[in-house]
C-alpha cells in the first residue's frame, strides 16, 4: 500500500519536472511579469491622481465661501499667486478637467494592459496547466 501511494506521488512529481519551458513561453511569462508589474505602478498612480482631484473639489466648493474682492492664493509650480474669486475658480476648474483627463488616459493604460494580461494568462495556464500560479498575492 505504500509502495503505491510511493508510485503515485512520484508520478505527480514527476508531471511537475516533466514541464519544458521554451524561450517563447519564458518570454510570454516574462512579458506578464513586467505587465503586473506595470499594473502596481498603474493603481499607485491612479490612487493619487484620485486623490488630487478629490482635492481639487475640496478647494472649488472651499474657495465658495470667500468673498468676491478677496486675494486668493494658487499654487501654480512651486509659487502662490494670489487671484480674485472668479480666476481662482477658473483655474481650479481647468485643473479639475486635467485631473480627469489624467484620469481616463490613466484608467485606458490600465484597461489596454489588463486585455494583454488576459491573453496571457489564458495561454500560459493553458500551456501549463496548474504548474504556474499568474494570480496576484493581494
Amino acid at each position: 500500500m505504500a509502495a503505491k501511494e510511493a508510485s503515485t506521488a512520484n508520478k505527480v512529481f514527476q508531471n511537475h519536472d516533466d514541464v519544458h519551458i521554451s524561450l517563447k513561453d519564458q518570454q510570454g511569462i516574462n512579458r506578464f511579469a513586467k505587465y503586473n508589474a506595470r499594473m502596481d505602478e498603474i493603481k499607485v498612480e491612479l490612487d493619487v491622481k484620485k486623490n488630487e482631484l478629490k482635492c481639487v473639489e475640496e478647494a472649488l466648493d472651499e474657495i465658495e465661501l470667500f468673498d468676491e474682492d478677496e486675494d486668493i492664493p494658487f499654487l501654480v509650480g512651486e509659487v502662490f499667486l494670489s487671484h480674485k474669486l472668479g480666476k481662482t475658480q477658473e483655474l481650479l476648474a481647468e485643473t479639475k478637467d486635467m485631473v480627469i483627463k489624467e484620469i481616463a488616459s490613466i484608467e485606458a493604460k490600465a484597461k489596454a494592459i489588463k486585455v494583454e494580461m488576459d491573453e496571457l494568462k489564458a495561454h500560459l495556464y493553458h500551456r501549463f496547466g496548474s504548474n504556474i500560479s499568474l494570480e496576484n498575492e493581494d
